[in-house]
């Protein structure tokens, strides 16, 4: 089948294994470069959502950092229960609710239930990038409400202090590490959370970071001077409209921490209930 001249036959036949690669190399290059293009764009719901580092010093109320907590105990594989946590990043206010698992739809849901509960309009939700809350279809719910959608940088926790720090104080603190692999679990853990949640914003008070400054290996840390409540720091801000706060401060007057605060334990107990009821035994 080689059908070329003779001059070239021998000018092949002279040619180094050696110098035919380094030929042969310029035509694969060529090759390489051009390539098919693409209908859709890796990635580009991110390119969508805008990345907010801070300062949150002048953030107004309703700007919500949202965070998920995996009740997994030591390992992340199978299905298992999750939190929703939110945390107003003006106020402290905060709400959480369970779920199944993280799948978009399940967290849409979580969000929606959050954004009814929360007494002052939303105006924006400010998760980390993770995939249960940088998805289209949490962005059109968002822009469905008009409520604005942003994101953490990669791996920048401090990008989502205020809600990661409750992870932890309040998440962690009252449910714990255990590992809720039992559906039946979800519902008792909202159910302690519709009571938890109206005991920690209207009767736990918190001190705020001020100011903070480095000196040498140490941090000095300066906190306000008298401690707040969620409730209190919503009733001073001149953000919240007279109609949200008349209504929280009638619904303030009806509750009692000290049956609020047994009601949290019965309800905390019957978590751990259930949990133990469907434990499978060590083999």
């Amino acid at each position: 089948m080689w059908k070329h001249s003779a001059e070239a036959t021998e000018k092949l036949l002279r040619m180094s294994v050696g110098l035919v690669k380094l030929r042969v190399r310029k035509f694969a290059h060529i090759r390489k470069m051009i390539r098919g293009r693409s209908t859709t764009k890796p990635g580009s719901i991110k390119s969508l959502i805008p990345i907010r580092s801070g300062p949150w010093d002048e953030a107004g109320t309703g700007t919500i950092q949202i965070d998920t907590v995996a009740h997994c105990n030591d390992s992340i594989a199978g299905d298992f229960v999750y939190t929703v946590n939110a945390t107003d990043v003006a106020t402290l206010w905060g709400v959480r609710r369970a779920q199944w698992n993280k799948g978009q739809e399940q967290t849409v849901r979580s969000m929606e239930a959050m954004n009814e509960s929360i007494p002052f309009p939303v105006l924006e939700w400010h998760p980390d990038t993770g995939s249960e809350f940088v998805n289209w279809l949490c962005k059109g719910w968002a822009d469905e409400r008009k409520q604005r959608l942003t994101r953490s940088r990669p791996n920048r926790k401090n990008d989502n202090c205020f809600v990661e720090e409750r992870n932890g104080h309040i998440v962690r603190k009252w449910v714990g590490y255990t590992r809720f692999d039992e559906p039946e679990v979800m519902g008792a853990l909202n159910k302690l959370y519709d009571i938890l949640t109206p005991y920690l914003n209207h009767f736990i008070a918190s001190r705020r970071i001020i100011a903070k400054e480095r000196i040498g290996a140490r941090w000095k840390v300066v906190r306000e001077k008298k401690s707040l409540t969620p409730y209190q720091r919503v009733m001073t801000r001149a953000d919240v409209s007279l109609t949200v706060k008349t209504k929280l401060s009638v619904l303030h007057e009806t509750l009692n921490p000290l049956v609020m605060k047994r009601e949290v334990d019965r309800r905390l107990a019957r978590v751990f209930d259930i949990h133990n009821r469907h434990r499978k035994p060590k083999l």
